[in-house]
């Protein structure tokens, strides 16, 4: 039996927005929501070593004027108990168990990165729980590719570490001054939450994270087709961490997809081009989309800038 605990959320930006604890399958699950109450919720889901406070606040406060946002770290990660699994498949039941346990029986998923591959799997084990999805700078699995991970995390973390910055100005972005300026506003954004901040990632959760985004590489491919809701399918042009390729792949394989690629742009396409991946988001969840497999995945390129 789930059991929750937290302020009520009100009126709140993603800046404000209370800390809240779910009770589930023996795991206390850290969250915050914020937008109107009332149909189907968004409940997003985050990449390798990231916590609440990683979320760029303008996707948050973007989506969550239309519609009623959940975030949360999953088993092990940031202030939610126990450890993190080493695979994708026991990720995706307990991202199942969190929005169970606050009695939802359908929601969308907006999947950034490992939580892309997590909210894969949340809808080949619980289809009837997902009505759409937004899979951003993730690929599928046993794609390819992805199993040289570690050696790409590695070398931006030593960059990193000389450069005396967070290692994802180097993952996520583009190291040109447009993709420069894109990593100094991401991190500005990031530092305007203060107060009721989420805890650090833990060393346990990055190599357990580590472990399955390897394996997931690694195995063999998922039947996709089975995934027969509406997915919005996003990256940059140029990932360093899921070729760019692997995201139009993935568009291939789902029977009812659409793709967009942002020109000049990395792994956080999404953050650098929030401007107009947020109205796309919501153009896609506000449509009527027919679910019929077999019908083809639609790619369109923006050149705005953000």
């Amino acid at each position: 039996m789930a059991t929750r605990r937290g302020a009520p959320t009100g009126d709140h930006t993603w800046a404000t927005a209370p800390t809240k604890y779910v009770h589930a399958d023996g795991v206390n699950f850290t969250y915050r929501e914020l937008g109107p109450r009332g149909g189907v919720p968004v409940v997003f889901l985050h990449h390798f070593a990231a916590v609440l406070d990683d979320w760029d606040p303008r996707l948050i406060d973007g989506i969550a004027a239309h519609h009623h946002v959940i975030t949360f770290d999953n088993r092990g990660v940031g202030a939610t108990d126990s450890a993190v699994p080493s695979d994708l498949e026991q990720m995706g039941r307990d991202a199942a168990t969190f929005v169970r346990a606050l009695g939802h029986d359908s929601v969308d998923l907006l999947g950034f990165s490992l939580g892309g591959g997590v909210a894969q799997m949340l809808a080949l084990q619980n289809p009837a729980l997902v009505r759409r999805m937004v899979l951003a700078g993730t690929g599928p699995r046993g794609g390819g590719g992805i199993d040289s991970m570690g050696r790409i995390v590695g070398l931006a973390y030593l960059k990193a570490a000389l450069a005396r910055k967070d290692a994802r100005h180097f993952l996520f972005f583009p190291r040109t001054e447009e993709g420069k300026r894109a990593a100094d506003n991401y991190f500005a954004r990031l530092a305007e939450r203060v107060v009721d901040r989420d805890k650090p990632i833990s060393m346990q959760a990055r190599l357990a994270q580590l472990r399955a985004i390897i394996g997931g590489g690694k195995a063999a491919p998922d039947d996709l087709s089975r995934i027969t809701v509406p997915v919005f399918v996003a990256n940059g042009d140029n990932d360093l961490m899921v070729a760019s390729a692997h995201s139009a792949d993935l568009a291939r394989r789902l029977p009812n997809s659409q793709l967009t690629i942002y020109p000049r742009s990395g792994h956080g396409g999404i953050f650098q081009y929030h401007r107009e991946f947020v109205p796309a988001v919501l153009a896609f969840l506000g449509e009527t989309h027919s679910a019929t497999a077999g019908s083809s995945a639609n790619e369109t390129k923006t050149g705005g800038q953000s």
